[in-house]
């Protein structure tokens, strides 16, 4: 697009924008935070294709300006923790369901190669979770309590350690996606195979359906916290591989706060998980009405919060944006 094209495209909304700041119309938080967006993004076009030109300083002026009255201004309201939950990160997730949908499908074709490996090789699941386990889990199908092991530890202790551990296993998906996002698939690989493997160790003794409904009370919550924990890894790789209009140090630094944020945001989701994982999943034989009610409400959040909502939200913003600036 030719600078005087783009120029007659947007010099109304410009001024527009300077105007209502100059006079002070445009004070609503939310309206300024949407108009800088917009701004920005017309500031990186300029730059990427008008880099030495008035426009490009002009836009970078404004921009200033209303960075300045943002921050100026900003405090650390009262709602500031819940807009993180209610707002920020949803609006990440509207962002980054592309990253969401390749951690899935790395997650779950790994889950389907483990589970048809150890279909028709039993003891491929020796190799993934080793032999004390495996042995030990033989013996418990023998004495007709296949899934005994959650009731054998303490409920604090291990509600503790369960936690811990999945939040290691969060941060390393998402600091590996420092090693071109292959660090992260490594271990989504890794994890899914895991799971298939031990998922078919139950189907090949015909206990499937026993070990789903036992295994994903905690599970649906930690697994799809890993897959979402995958996809901040692919963002933080992703930022510096592919920069865009932007240069690779900038697309690094926003990708590894939008990274660390998407991390953050799965503490609680871990910590639900460890506490259904110790205090609920050790009564293996509850009533089949609760074990699908626990899954299928873990589920149903899981999808609403990180699929539903940052749709919705992208969508209202998109038309709040054209209607402000109109």
């Amino acid at each position: 697009m030719k600078e005087i094209t783009f120029l007659k495209q947007n010099a109304d909304k410009w001024e527009k924008i300077e105007s209502g700041m100059a006079n002070g119309s445009i004070t609503n938080p939310r309206e300024i935070s949407e108009i800088y967006i917009e701004l920005t993004n017309d500031l990186s076009y300029a730059r990427t294709y008008y880099p030495q030109s008035q426009t490009t300083a002009y836009l970078n002026a404004l921009a200033a300006r209303i960075h300045q009255t943002i921050y100026k201004n900003k405090k650390e309201e009262r709602g500031r923790f819940k807009r993180f939950w209610v707002r920020e990160v949803p609006m990440l997730f509207g962002k980054y369901h592309k990253q969401l949908f390749i951690s899935f499908l790395v997650f779950a074709l790994s889950a389907v190669i483990g589970f048809v490996s150890q279909v028709y090789n039993d003891d491929f699941v020796r190799l993934i979770i080793g032999d004390d386990y495996v042995n030990q889990t033989l013996e418990r199908i023998k004495n007709g309590n296949a899934l005994g092991i959650y009731g054998e530890s303490s409920e604090g202790s291990m509600f503790i350690m369960i936690t811990i551990n999945n939040i290691k296993v969060s941060f390393f998906a998402f600091i590996l996606g420092m090693l071109f996002s292959l660090g992260t698939a490594f271990l989504l690989f890794k994890n899914g195979i895991m799971l298939g493997a031990f998922q078919a160790m139950f189907y090949n003794h015909s206990l499937f359906i026993k070990s789903v409904l036992v295994v994903y009370i905690h599970g649906t919550l930690e697994i799809s916290a890993i897959i979402i924990a995958g996809c901040a890894g692919f963002v933080l790789g992703n930022s510096f591989m592919f920069p865009g209009t932007y240069t690779r140090i900038q697309s690094f630094k926003r990708g590894a706060i939008d990274s660390l944020k998407i991390t953050v945001a799965l503490i609680p989701i871990f910590i639900t998980a460890g506490f259904l994982e110790s205090f609920v999943t050790r009564y293996t034989n509850m009533p089949l009405w609760l074990s699908l009610l626990i899954i299928l409400s873990s589920l149903s959040f899981i999808i609403w919060y990180f699929i539903i909502l940052p749709i919705t939200i992208t969508k209202k913003n998109k038309y709040v944006s054209s209607t402000t600036l109109s």
